[in-house]
């Protein structure tokens, strides 16, 4: 197993290398770049009317008339070299890469910070709405899906699919919105706050009020990101576990007079939930980065899904290759994570002996 877990952190580097190549190319043939951000900027244009410019950052001779009049061209040179637009493609390319190693990420071009604060500002939110979403969604859909194995069939079978059905049904920011007019003061109650991760004092409250204070912010906000999220896994663990309850081996098991709980739980469950647990980084990962976008917008929080949002816009390409750096790092690292559990649960699995 040792021998497997140095091989997968090993091939880490290149799958890296791989994805940020191509997102590499992928954004500086995109329109818009961060010099023609700040031209239009400066000249008071509107962003639109800025993305026509040239995709690598530099202008040519043809748009400094159209885009830049009246822009002194030793300043869009300027501009150019400050950004590293002076360089060729594949030499900025290795320069980030070289700064990548030694963890430096550069600074953002237009918020006058280094990247690796601005993650570590957005981080709180980020985890607080991934971790206890993954977390709710997990306590909620397996225990609900054994139950609606076990129950196959009957009322609460069926109503239970009806409810979740609804909930995935209802998209998240739809939710969030109703959560916000019922709750949050917008027509009926003023139950909950609407902005922020903590209240502004905060840092005055005992410890004991410092727990509410923050399970009251983010109590909305992770009910809006989990509504739509129940259905897939509990039907997937109801599948999981149907089709192993049907099996030779638990047949065999209740033959020998196996109670149904030692049959549920010492030998479908092992074998049940291992579908249920390679599901667990894609889940993480999604609620954790993309998922949470239109919840943060909606609640004014600020996580790294607005934070890679409004890089995009703004053409930051150091925030855009930080941040996708650090996705694409988690993910990894979240599914080695996952094979190591399959083992733990099931010690019969050897990927080890499957990559020979």
């Amino acid at each position: 197993m040792a021998r497997y877990i140095v091989m997968r952190v090993l091939l880490m580097a290149p799958t890296l290398l791989a994805v940020l190549l191509l997102n590499f190319l992928i954004v500086q043939a995109a329109p818009g770049g961060p010099v023609e951000q700040m031209l239009s900027r400066i000249e008071g244009m509107s962003s639109s009317a800025a993305l026509g410019g040239s995709s690598d950052g530099i202008v040519a001779s043809g748009d400094a008339n159209r885009g830049t009049r009246g822009i002194d061209p030793v300043f869009i040179e300027e501009l150019n070299t400050q950004f590293g637009f002076d360089k060729p493609l594949w030499q900025r390319f290795v320069m980030m890469m070289g700064d990548y190693v030694r963890l430096d990420f550069g600074e953002s071009f237009f918020r006058g910070q280094s990247v690796t604060t601005l993650i570590i500002d957005r981080l709180p939110v980020s985890i607080s709405l991934g971790l206890w979403s993954t977390l709710l969604v997990y306590l909620v859909s397996v225990p609900l899906g054994i139950l609606k194995a076990v129950r196959q069939g009957s009322r609460f079978d069926l109503w239970s699919s009806a409810l979740v059905i609804l909930g995935y049904a209802i998209p998240g920011f739809l939710f969030a919105l109703l959560l916000i007019v019922v709750f949050a003061g917008g027509s009926y109650l003023d139950w909950f706050p609407l902005r922020g991760l903590t209240s502004p004092d905060f840092d005055q409250l005992s410890w004991w009020g410092k727990i509410i204070d923050y399970f009251w912010h983010i109590a909305l906000p992770v009910a809006a990101l989990t509504v739509g999220s129940f259905a897939t896994l509990t039907f997937l663990t109801r599948n999981s576990f149907l089709e192993e309850i049907h099996k030779q081996y638990v047949m065999t098991a209740r033959a020998k007079g196996a109670s149904e709980r030692r049959q549920l739980y010492g030998h479908v469950f092992r074998n049940a939930m291992l579908i249920v647990i390679a599901g667990l980084p894609s889940a993480l990962v999604g609620i954790f980065f993309t998922g949470a976008l239109l919840i943060e917008v909606l609640f004014s929080l600020d996580g790294l899904g607005m934070l890679g949002y409004e890089a995009v816009l703004q053409r930051d390409y150091p925030v855009i290759f930080g941040t996708l750096f650090l996705f694409t790092l988690i993910g990894l690292v979240l599914k080695l994570i996952s094979d190591l559990t399959y083992v733990a649960i099931d010690p019969r699995i050897d990927f080890e002996r499957r990559e020979s």
